[in-house]
């Protein structure tokens, strides 16, 4: 990926939501990144095409493990010197609660990172941290520099 490349270059490598907004589904979804120190947040903002179940209504499943992937690659992605972006081996799911119709926010924990390899563990919340809506686990193959 050679919008990673450049922002090394620019100086600017710890800059998420430059690199996001090169990815088209994130873009798509309106997924941005909120960094404070070593601390990496993705916010999904409400968006009525997110809606999976009308009656509930509930954001759809596919929504959320698409943002838990994301929030999972831009934790990877800070804490790495990929070249490439990672490319994902498996993900598991767990659904907790019903998606509300209101902005979903994300953190991800590198749990393990070897050379070609890293497990990463994600989680995403509405109101409360402590009240997740969705985690997951993932695998994610890595390309050094």
């Amino acid at each position: 990926m050679q919008i990673l490349k450049q922002l090394r270059e620019e100086g600017r490598a710890e800059d998420m939501q430059a690199l996001l907004d090169h990815i088209p589904y994130a873009k798509f979804m309106g997924v941005q990144v909120d960094r404070k120190g070593n601390e990496v947040t993705t916010i999904l903002p409400f968006n009525e095409m997110l809606i999976g179940n009308t009656m509930l209504p509930a954001i759809h499943g596919g929504a959320i493990g698409a943002f838990l992937e994301l929030t999972s690659l831009i934790q990877l992605l800070f804490n790495t010197q990929c070249e490439r972006l990672p490319k994902t081996v498996d993900v598991s799911i767990d659904y907790l609660r019903s998606g509300r119709p209101v902005e979903t926010f994300g953190r991800a924990v590198v749990t393990r990172q070897g050379r070609r390899v890293a497990n990463v563990r994600a989680e995403i919340w509405q109101d409360e941290f402590n009240k997740p809506i969705a985690a997951s686990h993932g695998h994610f193959l890595l390309t050094p520099v």
